[in-house]
């Protein structure tokens, strides 16, 4: 009879691993829209200001996150229920959208992010006149 193992070598668990760290989370987003533009809501526990990254390139948005989780000094983490400590999301945008004003506001795992639309495509009132 003959058995073959499968044996991890160096490099199967290099390639492992870089797969474990491409692996994020899909944050859960809300998104309303208004005649001035978009607010988007979106979960994003454990992420700081200083390690939230967004981005707009063309008319994409790409939001990536890594959570921080602190570790007591000398301590290590044994287990950890967080399964990937990276949030990230793209949206294509609409180019009615003014993405030179966005306006972003993280708050207690919350990141708010406001987008106008262009001033030509927001509603205005006509001015009627009389002849």
């Amino acid at each position: 009879m003959n058995e073959t193992k499968d044996v991890a070598t160096p490099e199967k668990k290099a390639v492992a691993e870089a797969k474990d760290q491409d692996r994020a989370i899909r944050p859960a987003v809300d998104i309303f829209e208004d005649d001035t533009g978009l607010t988007l809501h979106a979960d994003m526990p454990g992420v700081s200001k200083d390690r939230l990254n967004l981005q707009i390139d063309n008319d994409s948005l790409s939001i990536d996150g890594e959570i921080d989780i602190p570790t007591p000094a000398g301590m290590e983490a044994v287990y950890v229920d967080v399964r990937y400590s990276r949030y990230q999301r793209s949206f294509s945008l609409s180019r009615e959208l003014d993405t030179d004003n966005i306006e972003a506001i993280l708050h207690d795992g919350l990141l708010i992010l406001r987008i106008p639309k262009r001033a030509e495509h927001k509603p205005r009132k006509i001015e009627i006149r009389t002849a």
